[in-house]
Protein backbone atom coordinates (compact mmCIF):
# COMPACT_ATOMS: atom_id res chain seq x y z
CA UNK A 1 0.00 0.00 0.00
CA UNK A 2 1.54 3.44 -1.07
CA UNK A 3 0.89 6.66 1.01
CA UNK A 4 -1.89 8.77 -0.53
CA UNK A 5 -1.48 11.24 -2.95
CA UNK A 6 -0.89 15.16 -2.20
CA UNK A 7 -3.06 17.12 -4.00
CA UNK A 8 -1.57 20.80 -5.82
CA UNK A 9 0.93 22.19 -3.66
CA UNK A 10 0.16 20.89 -0.34
CA UNK A 11 2.69 19.48 2.02
CA UNK A 12 2.13 16.03 3.28
CA UNK A 13 1.46 16.18 7.46
CA UNK A 14 4.73 15.10 9.69
CA UNK A 15 4.48 11.28 10.40
CA UNK A 16 6.28 10.88 14.40
CA UNK A 17 6.49 7.39 15.43
CA UNK A 18 7.32 7.13 19.34
CA UNK A 19 9.01 3.85 20.91
CA UNK A 20 6.70 4.09 23.95
CA UNK A 21 6.30 5.10 27.25
CA UNK A 22 6.61 8.98 26.77
CA UNK A 23 6.77 11.29 29.58
CA UNK A 24 3.74 12.21 30.70
CA UNK A 25 4.43 14.27 33.59
CA UNK A 26 7.67 15.62 33.01
CA UNK A 27 9.03 18.26 30.40
CA UNK A 28 6.58 15.82 27.96
CA UNK A 29 8.96 17.08 24.93
CA UNK A 30 7.27 14.57 22.54
CA UNK A 31 3.81 15.27 23.11
CA UNK A 32 4.51 19.30 23.53
CA UNK A 33 6.58 19.01 20.31
CA UNK A 34 3.55 17.16 18.53
CA UNK A 35 0.94 19.75 19.17
CA UNK A 36 3.58 22.43 17.17
CA UNK A 37 3.66 20.53 14.38
CA UNK A 38 -0.08 20.32 14.66
CA UNK A 39 -0.50 24.04 15.48
CA UNK A 40 0.00 24.76 18.76
CA UNK A 41 -2.34 26.90 20.52
CA UNK A 42 -4.81 25.97 17.42
CA UNK A 43 -4.39 22.41 17.45
CA UNK A 44 -7.27 19.87 17.19
CA UNK A 45 -6.19 16.48 18.16
CA UNK A 46 -8.13 13.15 17.22
CA UNK A 47 -6.76 10.50 19.56
CA UNK A 48 -7.23 6.61 18.36
CA UNK A 49 -7.15 4.37 21.35
CA UNK A 50 -8.54 1.40 19.47
CA UNK A 51 -5.64 -0.72 20.47
CA UNK A 52 -5.95 -0.60 23.95
CA UNK A 53 -8.32 -2.60 26.19
CA UNK A 54 -8.23 -0.10 29.31
CA UNK A 55 -11.19 1.45 29.17
CA UNK A 56 -10.11 5.54 29.87
CA UNK A 57 -7.08 5.87 27.62
CA UNK A 58 -8.34 8.06 25.22
CA UNK A 59 -9.94 10.60 28.03
CA UNK A 60 -6.04 10.15 29.45
CA UNK A 61 -5.05 11.51 26.35
CA UNK A 62 -7.72 14.16 26.00
CA UNK A 63 -6.78 15.59 29.46
CA UNK A 64 -3.12 15.53 28.81
CA UNK A 65 -2.89 17.29 25.62
CA UNK A 66 -4.95 20.26 26.56
CA UNK A 67 -3.08 20.40 29.73
CA UNK A 68 -0.07 20.73 27.61
CA UNK A 69 -1.78 23.15 24.96
CA UNK A 70 -3.76 21.88 22.41
CA UNK A 71 -7.07 23.89 21.99
CA UNK A 72 -9.41 20.51 21.47
CA UNK A 73 -8.60 17.03 21.98
CA UNK A 74 -11.17 14.38 21.38
CA UNK A 75 -10.86 10.06 21.47
CA UNK A 76 -13.02 8.47 19.44
CA UNK A 77 -13.32 5.30 20.94
CA UNK A 78 -13.54 2.98 17.90
CA UNK A 79 -14.04 -0.64 19.59
CA UNK A 80 -15.36 -2.43 16.35
CA UNK A 81 -15.09 -2.39 12.57
CA UNK A 82 -18.72 -0.93 12.66
CA UNK A 83 -17.20 1.93 14.94
CA UNK A 84 -15.04 2.69 11.65
CA UNK A 85 -18.25 3.84 9.53
CA UNK A 86 -19.25 6.40 11.59
CA UNK A 87 -20.13 9.26 9.92
CA UNK A 88 -19.49 11.90 12.98
CA UNK A 89 -16.33 10.22 13.73
CA UNK A 90 -15.18 10.45 10.16
CA UNK A 91 -16.02 14.46 10.16
CA UNK A 92 -14.37 14.67 13.45
CA UNK A 93 -10.81 13.54 11.40
CA UNK A 94 -11.46 15.77 8.57
CA UNK A 95 -11.23 18.83 10.64
CA UNK A 96 -8.27 17.74 12.89
CA UNK A 97 -4.70 18.95 12.51
CA UNK A 98 -3.23 15.99 14.34
CA UNK A 99 -3.93 12.21 14.65
CA UNK A 100 -2.74 10.27 17.55
CA UNK A 101 -2.73 6.57 17.72
CA UNK A 102 -2.58 5.31 21.20
CA UNK A 103 -0.79 2.24 22.49
CA UNK A 104 -2.11 -1.18 22.94
CA UNK A 105 -2.38 -4.03 20.58
CA UNK A 106 -1.15 -3.34 17.36
CA UNK A 107 -3.18 -6.61 15.48
CA UNK A 108 -6.67 -4.72 17.13
CA UNK A 109 -5.37 -1.64 15.09
CA UNK A 110 -4.95 -3.53 11.99
CA UNK A 111 -8.06 -6.12 12.25
CA UNK A 112 -10.57 -3.62 13.37
CA UNK A 113 -9.46 -0.55 11.70
CA UNK A 114 -7.93 -1.79 8.61
CA UNK A 115 -9.38 -1.02 5.11
CA UNK A 116 -12.19 0.84 7.18
CA UNK A 117 -13.07 4.35 6.38
CA UNK A 118 -11.61 5.47 9.24
CA UNK A 119 -7.83 4.12 8.15
CA UNK A 120 -8.74 5.60 4.71
CA UNK A 121 -9.73 9.22 6.75
CA UNK A 122 -5.92 9.07 8.26
CA UNK A 123 -4.42 8.12 5.45
CA UNK A 124 -5.90 11.21 3.06
CA UNK A 125 -5.61 13.67 6.23
CA UNK A 126 -1.81 13.10 6.16
CA UNK A 127 -1.59 13.40 2.66
CA UNK A 128 -3.52 17.10 3.51
CA UNK A 129 -0.83 18.18 5.70
CA UNK A 130 -2.34 16.74 8.86
CA UNK A 131 0.15 15.55 11.51
CA UNK A 132 -0.18 11.32 12.40
CA UNK A 133 1.63 9.67 15.32
CA UNK A 134 1.21 7.35 17.83
CA UNK A 135 2.69 5.32 20.39
CA UNK A 136 4.16 2.06 20.99
CA UNK A 137 1.18 -0.02 18.91
CA UNK A 138 0.66 3.07 17.57
CA UNK A 139 4.01 4.05 16.07
CA UNK A 140 4.38 0.45 14.48
CA UNK A 141 0.98 0.75 12.47
CA UNK A 142 2.00 4.19 10.86
CA UNK A 143 3.85 2.39 8.02
CA UNK A 144 3.01 0.09 4.88
CA UNK A 145 4.31 -2.76 6.33
CA UNK A 146 3.39 -3.72 10.07
CA UNK A 147 5.65 -6.14 12.88
CA UNK A 148 2.55 -7.44 14.32
CA UNK A 149 4.92 -9.91 16.82
CA UNK A 150 8.38 -11.73 16.55
CA UNK A 151 11.41 -13.62 18.62
CA UNK A 152 13.79 -10.83 20.73
CA UNK A 153 17.08 -10.95 20.43
CA UNK A 154 20.05 -9.00 18.97
CA UNK A 155 20.43 -11.58 15.77
CA UNK A 156 18.31 -12.55 12.97
CA UNK A 157 16.55 -15.58 12.20
CA UNK A 158 14.70 -16.54 9.66
CA UNK A 159 10.85 -16.69 10.70
CA UNK A 160 11.26 -14.48 13.39
CA UNK A 161 9.37 -11.54 12.60
CA UNK A 162 5.34 -11.65 10.78
CA UNK A 163 4.63 -8.44 9.15
CA UNK A 164 0.97 -7.69 7.97
CA UNK A 165 -0.67 -4.64 6.29
CA UNK A 166 -0.20 -0.92 7.72
CA UNK A 167 -1.57 2.31 7.09
CA UNK A 168 0.64 2.91 4.50
CA UNK A 169 1.15 6.55 5.58
CA UNK A 170 5.13 5.82 4.50
CA UNK A 171 6.59 2.77 2.46
CA UNK A 172 9.97 4.22 3.14
CA UNK A 173 10.79 2.44 6.87
CA UNK A 174 9.75 -0.12 9.26
CA UNK A 175 9.05 0.95 12.47
CA UNK A 176 9.86 -1.42 16.30
CA UNK A 177 9.15 0.54 19.37
CA UNK A 178 10.29 -0.36 22.87
CA UNK A 179 13.82 -1.37 20.92
CA UNK A 180 16.34 -1.24 23.82
CA UNK A 181 14.72 -1.72 26.22
CA UNK A 182 13.32 -5.31 25.05
CA UNK A 183 16.23 -5.97 22.95
CA UNK A 184 14.38 -5.84 19.21
CA UNK A 185 17.82 -5.22 16.75
CA UNK A 186 17.25 -8.91 15.41
CA UNK A 187 13.28 -8.67 14.48
CA UNK A 188 13.91 -5.54 12.72
CA UNK A 189 17.14 -6.58 11.06
CA UNK A 190 14.97 -9.99 9.84
CA UNK A 191 12.10 -7.09 8.66
CA UNK A 192 14.51 -5.18 6.57
CA UNK A 193 15.95 -9.04 4.96
CA UNK A 194 12.64 -9.53 3.84
CA UNK A 195 12.31 -6.06 2.09
CA UNK A 196 15.64 -4.07 1.74
CA UNK A 197 13.88 -1.07 0.36
CA UNK A 198 12.66 0.08 3.74
CA UNK A 199 15.31 1.58 6.27
CA UNK A 200 14.49 0.26 9.60
CA UNK A 201 13.61 2.20 12.59
CA UNK A 202 13.92 1.03 16.16
CA UNK A 203 12.71 3.31 18.58
CA UNK A 204 13.80 3.45 22.07
CA UNK A 205 10.99 4.52 24.54
CA UNK A 206 10.72 7.86 25.90
CA UNK A 207 11.80 8.98 22.23
CA UNK A 208 9.98 9.62 19.10
CA UNK A 209 10.98 9.97 15.09
CA UNK A 210 9.28 13.46 13.33
CA UNK A 211 9.34 12.61 10.15
CA UNK A 212 8.67 15.66 7.70
CA UNK A 213 7.05 16.55 4.21
CA UNK A 214 10.66 15.95 2.59
CA UNK A 215 11.12 12.74 4.08
CA UNK A 216 13.83 14.35 7.16
CA UNK A 217 14.15 12.36 10.56
CA UNK A 218 14.80 14.46 13.62
CA UNK A 219 14.71 12.95 16.78
CA UNK A 220 13.24 14.08 20.04
CA UNK A 221 13.28 12.57 23.82
CA UNK A 222 15.39 11.00 26.35
CA UNK A 223 16.55 7.93 24.72
CA UNK A 224 18.02 6.99 20.67
CA UNK A 225 16.53 5.68 17.46
CA UNK A 226 18.52 3.14 15.56
CA UNK A 227 18.42 3.04 11.64
CA UNK A 228 19.02 -0.42 9.87
CA UNK A 229 20.26 0.93 6.05
CA UNK A 230 20.20 -2.05 3.70
CA UNK A 231 20.06 -0.03 -0.12
CA UNK A 232 23.59 -1.35 -0.12
CA UNK A 233 22.88 -4.96 1.02
CA UNK A 234 25.61 -7.44 -0.71
CA UNK A 235 24.27 -10.47 0.46
CA UNK A 236 21.37 -12.33 2.61
CA UNK A 237 20.87 -15.82 3.62
CA UNK A 238 17.28 -15.20 4.14
CA UNK A 239 15.49 -17.09 1.10
CA UNK A 240 17.63 -20.13 1.76
CA UNK A 241 18.04 -20.19 5.90
CA UNK A 242 15.22 -22.78 7.61
CA UNK A 243 12.89 -21.39 10.21
CA UNK A 244 14.93 -20.91 13.39
CA UNK A 245 17.77 -20.36 11.87
CA UNK A 246 20.32 -17.43 11.98
CA UNK A 247 20.59 -14.96 8.56
CA UNK A 248 23.78 -13.98 7.41
CA UNK A 249 23.48 -10.16 6.26
CA UNK A 250 26.21 -8.22 4.64
CA UNK A 251 27.39 -4.57 3.85
CA UNK A 252 24.14 -3.29 6.42
CA UNK A 253 24.71 0.26 7.57
CA UNK A 254 23.69 0.95 11.45
CA UNK A 255 23.55 4.58 13.08
CA UNK A 256 22.19 5.21 16.85
CA UNK A 257 21.17 8.91 16.96
CA UNK A 258 20.02 10.46 19.98
CA UNK A 259 18.17 13.72 19.93
CA UNK A 260 18.79 16.67 17.97
CA UNK A 261 20.26 14.14 15.64
CA UNK A 262 18.85 13.44 11.68
CA UNK A 263 18.44 11.16 8.83
CA UNK A 264 17.33 11.50 5.59
CA UNK A 265 15.33 8.51 3.91
CA UNK A 266 15.96 10.18 0.43
CA UNK A 267 19.66 10.46 0.17
CA UNK A 268 20.44 7.66 3.23
CA UNK A 269 22.63 10.11 5.33
CA UNK A 270 22.45 10.71 8.95
CA UNK A 271 23.25 13.92 11.01
CA UNK A 272 25.09 14.87 13.96
CA UNK A 273 23.04 17.26 16.02
CA UNK A 274 24.27 20.42 15.57
CA UNK A 275 26.55 22.13 17.98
Amino acid sequence: MSPARTEGDRKRGYIVPIGGAEDKDGTADILRRFIDVCGAGRSRIVILPTASTVEDTGRKYEKLFRKLGADEAKALPIGSREDAEKREWLEYIEKATGIFITGGNQLRLSTILGGTPVAKAVRRANAHGVTVGGTSAGAAILSEHMIAYGAEGSTPHAAAVTLVPGFGLTNRIMIDQHFRQRDRLGRLLTAIAYNPFAVGVGLDEDTAAFIDHARMVTVVGTGAITVLDASELSHSSIAEAKEGAPVTMTNVRLHVLAAGATFDLETRRAGARPE
